[in-house]
């Protein structure tokens, strides 16, 4: 089917208590092995992508890889731009198929970041798209952006209404004790400060920094209102170590197929895993079900 826009993907899942994972696509085969992990389960999926990403392929090429994985599928998939600080870059993404877009601006004051985020705002309306932006500094390394533990900055939840009154999200990104890459040490997850923001805003929170978390602290964060989870560090991982476990079990295998296929099942599995624990089973269906009442 078409690629979805994330806003009535994630209000659906607010609503449903349940989060839809979004995955950090690495290239071709990482996108197809999150689209089929999302069809064994019946689950829509979010398949991200980085600047960095765009810049060393194209934005014609990753289009053209998850529409070619989307098109034949019976479950809500969803294009999303990941942590982007290039205002051209955002509106180059929507422009070329991309059916949502983030903004973040959260290392400027807030009257900034709002501004930035409006701007934002405008584009994603021209080409009726979803939206994503940050509010709060979250700890970390994402896309070669490092904010220390000293630097980071929880968002407070009236600065948090502000900021999601006048922007209308479909995801709104914040600082709760979460941090990008893996946990040096126990995540300290500020969950009365996710129940109060999304008591406030009433607008889907995006839980970044998933990949070390426990399951009953992603559980306690679905409950209170996170509907989208971010995974990338995790699969970065599995992604390279899948390839050099192959070969080092089968060291005189030269043929790249067989390699580039294990590495597939893993991350299928990584994936399908993720999909399970954040509730998504048979949602995708429930969700084209929603829609299809109110048109």
């Amino acid at each position: 089917m078409p690629l979805v826009n994330m806003k009535p993907l994630l209000r659906h899942a607010m609503d449903n208590h349940y989060a839809v994972a979004a995955f950090n696509l690495v290239d071709y085969n990482t996108t197809k092995g999150m689209v089929k992990a999302a069809e064994g389960l019946n689950a829509p999926v979010i398949c991200q992508t980085s600047a960095k990403t765009i810049k060393y392929f194209s934005h014609k090429e990753i289009v053209s890889w998850v529409r070619t994985v989307a098109e034949d599928s019976p479950v809500p998939v969803v294009l999303h731009l990941d942590h982007c600080k290039d205002i051209e870059m955002i509106e180059e993404c929507a422009k070329a198929g991309w059916t949502s877009i983030m903004i973040d601006a959260s290392e400027f004051p807030f009257e900034e970041n709002l501004e930035m985020s409006k701007r934002v705002r405008d584009i994603a309306e021209k080409y009726g798209v979803g939206m994503e932006a940050e509010l709060g500094q979250i700890m970390g390394v994402e896309d070669d952006m490092v904010v220390d533990e000293a630097d980071s900055v929880l968002t407070d939840p009236e600065d948090a209404k502000k900021f999601c009154d006048a922007l209308d999200l479909s995801a709104f990104a914040c600082a709760v004790g979460t941090a990008h890459g893996y946990y040096k040490g126990e995540p300290k997850v500020d969950f009365d400060r996710i129940a109060a923001i999304n008591a406030a805003t009433n607008t889907p929170m995006a839980l970044h920094g998933g990949t070390g978390l426990s399951d009953e602290t992603f559980a306690k964060a679905i409950a209170r209102g996170s509907a989208k989870v971010n995974i990338s560090t995790n699969l970065k991982h599995v992604f390279v170590q899948s390839f050099v476990d192959y070969h080092r079990a089968n060291p005189d295998d030269y043929e790249p197929l067989r390699v580039v296929d294990a590495q597939y099942q893993a991350c299928k599995a990584l994936f399908a895993s993720f999909i399970e624990k954040f509730g998504g089973t048979d949602q995708g269906s429930a969700f084209l079900q929603s829609q299809s009442e109110m048109a």
